[in-house]
């Protein structure tokens, strides 16, 4: 069997056949020696005495070529043993000592290589860490092996959920798209209607090995803000131009109007001419209020005597549709820090949309929640589509026929300036909730 260390087998078989030969040499000069005393005593002296100097001189021999030997063997130890601290000193020995300097010089440079490797390791852990985009990095094999804070924070996981697990058998849509996605490749990605993301997929090469990783980053701030500057440009510019002619075509009418004394149907028309064109002025101060939109204006309200308000506003439409408010609040006041006006107009506004939602006799629960701090109105309705999920915030998208797609856009901006998270989904027992939470 072959000795796990050459090297050492060798430094061991060269000191055996090293000592060998010593002993080997030494016995027949002193069996010879020996044949001599018996002819001449004063030779046999002689012979002994060259004996011993050889004996002196194959030690200091051995010790100096042992020496190195020995050295080189402490060294392949530490090295083995990542030991980068053990220096040598010098003997005095050139031959010896210009081995020792270029194990030193050797040792301080794997040192030095090492500290620098746990440096980089350490900042780039760190960095990974603390990086504001999500990170998810697989290994050979492609199962999980690390995902940082950001992307835990995203999804909404633990890190043991998804711990060596393969992207497939993580059910999530991030998961699902990347386990669908060729490195090098990027998607932009809006499961929930409201926040967008950018999925990127690459490789790194590990010990000589493939490996996968994954950054998510949010989108979303930027482009609500693109989106704000984009279409509050248009919007600014229409409501000039429509209010400037509403205003001088509805003095002419009124005008006509007055004078108009006899033709009935001509007054009828002049009256239906003005009132489409104080609704055409409502249609663009809707519009307007996207991004006239204040700044909140917060004190501390009772959520709960606000949620009751906006339900005794709607209760007689709800009547007359047949449907049923039911108010299951938390025991005593809720207090939260709000604009009262902006806040009961995104309750009305979800009021409003769950009960056209429904066709007949159906039911909206209003409900709020101390642990945790939640509020959700959820009804019974039709549902979300699944294509309309990806476009309900979107600003002036609407899936009823005559829908301008204002009321959940300027929700979205209520919500957001508020600095809570919300999300309005069917789920897969049928019913359609609009959360608030973080309040």
């Amino acid at each position: 069997m072959k000795h796990k260390y050459p090297i050492l087998t060798m430094a061991m078989s060269l000191r055996n056949k090293f000592i060998l030969f010593i002993i080997v040499i030494h016995s027949v000069a002193v069996a010879l020696s020996f044949f001599v005393f018996r002819e001449n005593k004063l030779l046999f002296l002689a012979a002994e005495f060259f004996v011993l100097i050889s004996l002196a001189i194959c030690w200091s021999l051995y010790r100096e070529l042992i020496q190195p030997m020995r050295l080189m063997l402490r060294g392949i130890d530490a090295i083995r043993d990542q030991d980068f601290n053990v220096k040598f000193t010098h003997t005095g020995r050139p031959e010896v000592d210009q081995l020792i300097g270029v194990y030193n010089q050797m040792i301080d440079h794997l040192r030095q290589e090492r500290v620098a490797q746990q440096e980089q390791h350490y900042f780039l852990d760190k960095l990974i860490k603390t990086s504001p985009t999500g990170i998810l990095i697989l290994d050979y094999d492609g199962h999980i092996v690390n995902a940082n804070p950001r992307l835990l924070e995203l999804c909404k996981m633990d890190a043991r959920d998804i711990a060596r697990k393969p992207l497939h058998e993580v059910h999530h849509p991030f998961f699902s798209t990347l386990a669908r996605m060729d490195a090098g490749e990027s998607k932009v990605l809006t499961p929930d209607g409201l926040h967008t993301y950018k999925i990127r997929k690459a490789q790194f090469i590990d010990r000589g090995f493939p490996c996968t990783f994954a950054q998510i980053e949010e989108l979303t701030l930027e482009i609500l803000q693109a989106e704000k500057r984009s279409y509050g440009k248009v919007i600014r510019m229409m409501a000039h131009e429509v209010n400037n002619s509403i205003g001088a075509v509805n003095a002419i009418l009124d005008t006509a109007l007055q004078l108009q004394e006899g033709d009935t149907e001509l007054k009828e028309a002049l009256a239906v001419a003005i009132e489409r064109n104080e609704h055409l002025s409502r249609f663009m101060r809707n519009f307007a209020d996207v991004i006239r939109l204040p700044a909140p204006r917060k004190e501390n309200i009772d959520l709960n005597e606000l949620l009751r308000k906006a339900g005794q506003l709607m209760e007689y439409k709800a009547r007359a549709a047949g449907v049923t408010l039911v108010f299951e609040l938390a025991p005593g006041p809720f207090y939260v820090s709000a604009d009262a006006g902006q806040l009961e107009q995104v309750l009305i506004n979800a009021l409003k949309n769950a009960l056209e939602s429904i066709a007949g006799d159906g039911r909206i629960v209003l409900r709020t929640s101390a642990q945790p701090r939640l509020l959700c109105i959820e009804d019974n309705g039709r549902g979300i589509a699944p294509q309309d999920r990806e476009r309900l915030f979107t600003p002036f998208f609407s899936t009823k026929e005559h829908g301008q797609g204002i009321g959940l856009t300027v929700a979205r901006e209520i919500l957001s300036a508020h600095g809570w998270t919300f999300s309005l989904a069917t789920g897969q027992d049928g019913l359609t909730r609009f959360a608030v939470s973080g309040i």
